[in-house]
């Protein structure tokens, strides 16, 4: 899925003109990569807080319009108010087609209910992991992961990164280095 967000180039930089823009309704944020120079823009806070809420707009192409100048760009990084309702700061990284990028993906949980291990031996899973690093090209980023829990039972009570079925062209660097994370686990399971 792709998004579609306007924004406006920002002369004005450092931390009044942040507390200016962001009481004027409007939340700061960078543009970096590629051969460019980074450049500073300013979007409208609330469509952006709305969009941020969305899960799948952390692991989308993202084509922001600066000035009529369109890019396709990665948000990398969010910044929120500790407790107010409030984006302070939002960063975007460039990318093209062919740029390998690692990226945080999250985790959907599935078939846990059919598992016989919660069916039948009286068990509860708990996610270890929500989400999973990947490496892969800009334009093959899956929206998220799924995790098949249905095979658990008290014999075989932990899912690892191994178990996780992946895109063609998408890794996991934890298993490049050798690390088989665990992601779920089963609890209380008696065999029978």
């Amino acid at each position: 899925m792709t998004y579609q967000i306007e924004a406006q180039a920002r002369a004005e930089q450092g931390t009044g003109a942040s507390r200016r823009l962001r009481k004027a309704g409007k939340l700061p944020g960078i543009v970096y990569g590629g051969s460019t120079e980074p450049q500073a823009v300013v979007l409208d806070h609330n469509s952006m807080y709305y969009t941020l809420q969305e899960e799948a707009f952390h692991t989308s192409l993202v084509q922001l319009s600066v000035d009529g100048k369109a890019e396709q760009v990665l948000v990398r990084s969010v910044n929120y108010h500790p407790f107010k309702q409030l984006v302070l700061h939002i960063d975007f990284q460039r990318v093209d087609d062919s740029t390998q990028v690692e990226i945080r993906v999250p985790l959907h949980f599935v078939g846990a209910d059919a598992s016989e291990g919660v069916k039948l031996q009286g068990g509860s899973v708990s996610h270890i992991l929500n989400e999973a690093l990947v490496r892969c090209v800009a334009t093959k980023i899956p929206e998220f992961l799924t995790v098949d829990l249905s095979t658990l039972n008290a014999g075989h009570a932990i899912a690892h990164l191994s178990d996780i079925a992946l895109p063609e062209g998408v890794s996991l660097p934890s298993l490049a280095r050798g690390e088989d994370l665990a992601v779920a686990s089963l609890n209380g399971a008696k065999a029978v």
